[in-house]
This record gives structure tokens, C-alpha cells and sequence, in this order.
């Protein structure tokens, strides 16, 4: 039987903590005369009270050392409960939406999702875009720590080969994962701020700056506008597509960089390859549109560059209207989404990494089937790798597929037009945020999809964060026998 205390410790502890936090976009609704700042008092209270009594509940186990199962059921029971109380502000108060809805756009903030079920948003106080934006960051920098810290402990999708890399960072054995959190916390916030000081200076006003830039480096999507960055300036959409590649990058590049120099940021294969394939994309949809349109050449450069470089860091922010390119630049976006950007960032999708060592495994079986006798392991950045985070990769991309195509179906059969099903597993389980189809057409979200369709994005959108596996294997019986 495990033993489910350390786990509902630490939840209780991250669950007080969000109640703390539902202050702050409480505080500004106060300020700001909306009269829906009790909405965040009141769910405040309420989820530091059952936060405090479950850690309450379970001290006697506390500061005892995780087992792997305990880890899974952490890292998921994270991603399921956090959101339900996040979702408290948004039933009591504005926009005073059904508990499927908020929890959907919950679910979608923390995920860094960015899809939405709500209309007319600029209509909303500004606390609740606070208290949006608020849970894109907080939940990117969660993910942060799962990517470097939880994923390859539980040897999940592959990421086993950045176990030895995220605990020997700087030549010498980190003693433990609050030391890599430190330091990556700090990185996160000096991003974050950075990101707040150039929209301001771009001319954003001050508090659209803020909930941004929260958004932007969690690679979150969550807009305060309607209109996402279509009226902007153009500095200010230069500006975005900057924070969204830097968002999207290895943190622990960023650790490195804070301890040493840029070395390790160009030397990472995965930062190469990624920004090498965003140029290709975003060149080759600008040559599509120029042939195809009579734009401005600087206005496709930068609606392509903005657009695509959301899609594949998983952002989900917009300008202009994408659907509307062509199929050439819907084609790319699409696979541009189903890679992603970085291992080791709160952006989603397959991962660089693990898409290069998809080609890798297939060049190798390429040179055996000619020299079959000869022994050539697959490499990544000069190390050996094992067999076991090959087969790990495999079983992560048929996962990937075979889930993408479920929800997809599923969707469907719930009642939603092909078109709208697929783009709707797709921007799920890649936590890209981007929705296309005839059903987002009326309000631009995914509030006239069936309740049994949200739920099933709200499945995807939590297993697509989780790399999936993680989500197989607690449902499997075996993982609950001693």
C-alpha cells in the first residue's frame, strides 16, 4: 500500500501557498474599485484553510524522501487539484462561469495552455486578468522544476539522459534539488522582470506590462485582450517573439550562464537545432505569403515570425489572422507545434531533443541495414546514449501519436466537426493554445465545444504536461500492488 502522506503534504503545502497568492489579484480588483475583489478573499480563505489542514493532516510524514511512485502521484496530483481551487475565484466571482468552465481555463493557466472558454475578455476586471496571468507563471516555472528535477528521476519520455546533467551542473554534485530551484527561481524572475521593463518601455501600459510578461516567459498564452498583441506596435511584437525563444530554452542553460558564461547556451544542440528550425519555418511561410499576397514584406516578416514562433514555443499569443495564411503556413505551424521547443523550459510539445534523437535512432538503423556487422551507438553532444533512454524516446513518441489521434476521435464523437477535433487534441496534448476550426469561429474560444469535449481537453492538456507516461503509469493496476 503506499503510503499517500508525503504526497498530500506537499500539495497541502503548494495548495496554502496559491491561497496566498489569490491575494494579490484580490488586492489589485480592490484598487482598481471592480467589486469582485471578495470573490479572491473569500477563495483565498477557503484554500489555505484545506491546504493547511491536509498538510496538518499529514506532518507526521514530513521531510520523509519520496519513493518514485510517491513522485508520480505528486507530479499529477499537482496538476489535477491545484487547478480545481484555482478555478474557485472564477465561479464565486467574475466572469462567474460553471465549475467545468473555470476549471477548464484553470487547468489551461497552469498547464501554460493558453486556450480559454471565456468571451469578451476585455470586458473582465482586472484582477482576474491578474489572477490569469498569475497562473501561466506559476505554473511554468512548476514545470520547470518537474522538466529538470521530477522527469528524470522517473525516467519519463527519455528524460533520464538529463539526470546526470541537472545534478553536476557546475563540476561538482549539487546535494539537493532546492539548490537547483534556487537558482532556477532566480533566473525565472530575472526574465520576468526584464520582460516587464521592455514592454513598459515599449509603450504597454503598466499593468498589461506585467500580466504579459508573467505569460510570456511561462510561455503561457493568457492575454488580458481579446485581440491578443494584434494592436501592439511592432517594437512590442519583436519585443514578444524575443521572450517567447528565451522562455523556450533550456533553463539550466540559464543556471550555467548566471555561474560561468554563454558557452553552454550555444554549445546545448537543442538550442541550435530549435533556432535553426523556427528560421527555416518562419522564412519559408514568409516566402509562401509573399508570393501569395500583396502585404508588406516587414508585415508578413513579422506576423510570421510573431505566430510561428508562438506556436512552436507553445505560447499561444496571436496577431493577425493565421488561419487565413494558406494551408502551406497551417502545415507548418502544425508540425512546428507537434515538436516544440526545448527540454528543460516550461514549453511543451515532443522537445527538440526528442525529436533529434528520433533522427538519430533512424540514421542509425539506416547505416546498419548497410554495414550490419558494424557498431555504431547513438551519440547526443559528444555522451554515449543508453538504450534504455532510446527505447524510453520510442515509447514516448508512439504514445504521443496514439494519444493525439484518441482525443482527437474522441473528440469528435462528442460532437465537434473534424476540423475543430483535431486542432483541439492538438493544441491539448501540445499545450500550444492556438484553436482553429468552424466552432471557434463565433468567439474565437472553446466555449461551444460539449462539456464531454472540454473534458477531454482538460485530460489532455494535464497528460500532454506530464509527457503522458506519467499519466499510463498511475492508471495501470501494477503501479498500486507491493
Amino acid at each position: 500500500m503506499i503510503d499517500l502522506r508525503p504526497v498530500g503534504y506537499v500539495i497541502g503545502l503548494i495548495i496554502s501557498v496559491l491561497g496566498g497568492t489569490m491575494i494579490v489579484p484580490g488586492i489589485v480588483d480592490a484598487a482598481a474599485q471592480t467589486g469582485n475583489s471578495s470573490a479572491f478573499f473569500e477563495s483565498a480563505l477557503m484554500t489555505v484553510v484545506v491546504g493547511l489542514m491536509t498538510t496538518i493532516t499529514c506532518q507526521n510524514r514530513a521531510g520523509h524522501s519520496l519513493s518514485i511512485r510517491q513522485a508520480f502521484l505528486l507530479t499529477i496530483g499537482i496538476w489535477l487539484l491545484v487547478p480545481l481551487f484555482a478555478a474557485l475565484p472564477l465561479v464565486i466571482g467574475a466572469p462567474s462561469v460553471r465549475l467545468i468552465d473555470a476549471y477548464f481555463e484553470a487547468v489551461s493557466g497552469i498547464t501554460t495552455t493558453g486556450a480559454s472558454v471565456f468571451v469578451d475578455i476585455d470586458s473582465l476586471p482586472v484582477g482576474v486578468h491578474m489572477w490569469r496571468a498569475m497562473l501561466n507563471w506559476l505554473g511554468g516555472l512548476g514545470i520547470a522544476f518537474i522538466a529538470m528535477i521530477f522527469l528524470p528521476v522517473m525516467r519519463v519520455g527519455g528524460m533520464q539522459f538529463f539526470r546526470t546533467e541537472g545534478f553536476d551542473t557546475f563540476g561538482k554534485i549539487l546535494p539537493r534539488a532546492t539548490d537547483i530551484a534556487g537558482q532556477l527561481f532566480f533566473v525565472y524572475v530575472t526574465l520576468t522582470l526584464c520582460c516587464m521593463g521592455t514592454y513598459a518601455f515599449l509603450g504597454m501600459p503598466a499593468i498589461e506590462a506585467v500580466e504579459h510578461a508573467l505569460a510570456t516567459i511561462a510561455t503561457g498564452g493568457f492575454s488580458p485582450r481579446a485581440a491578443s498583441f494584434a494592436d501592439y506596435s511592432s517594437g512590442i511584437h519583436y519585443a514578444t517573439a524575443l521572450f517567447m525563444v528565451l522562455g523556450s530554452l533550456p533553463y539550466i542553460r540559464y543556471v550555467q550562464i548566471v555561474q560561468g558564461g554563454l558557452r553552454p547556451l550555444w554549445r546545448d544542440a537543442q538550442v541550435r537545432a530549435y533556432l535553426g528550425w523556427v528560421t527555416v519555418a518562419v522564412l519559408s511561410v514568409c516566402l509562401w505569403r509573399v508570393g501569395t499576397s500583396d502585404q508588406p514584406a516587414e508585415s508578413v516578416f513579422r506576423e510570421s515570425l510573431f505566430n510561428l514562433v508562438s506556436i512552436m514555443s507553445s505560447t499561444g499569443f496571436g496577431m493577425g489572422s493565421f488561419p487565413a495564411w494558406g494551408s502551406f503556413a497551417i502545415i507548418v505551424g502544425m508540425w512546428l507545434g507537434v515538436i516544440g521547443a526545448c527540454s528543460g523550459s516550461s514549453a511543451a510539445g515532443l522537445s527538440v531533443f526528442r525529436v533529434q534523437l528520433m533522427f538519430a535512432a533512424l540514421h542509425q538503423q539506416i547505416r546498419r541495414i548497410h554495414a550490419p556487422h558494424r557498431i555504431a551507438p547513438i551519440r547526443y553532444q559528444g555522451r554515449s546514449v543508453d538504450p534504455d533512454t532510446i527505447d524510453a524516446m520510442i515509447l514516448y513518441l508512439g504514445a504521443y501519436i496514439l494519444t493525439f489521434g484518441v482525443i482527437a476521435v474522441l473528440i469528435l464523437q462528442s460532437g465537434v466537426d473534424f476540423e475543430s477535433a483535431v486542432f483541439a487534441s492538438w493544441t491539448s496534448i501540445g499545450n500550444i493554445g492556438y484553436g482553429l476550426g468552424p466552432m471557434l469561429v463565433r468567439t474565437g474560444t472553446f466555449i461551444d465545444f460539449p462539456d464531454v469535449a472540454k473534458l477531454l481537453m482538460i485530460l489532455a492538456m494535464i497528460m500532454g504536461r506530464l509527457s503522458l507516461l506519467a499519466v499510463f503509469v498511475v492508471i495501470l493496476p501494477r503501479f498500486w500492488r507491493d
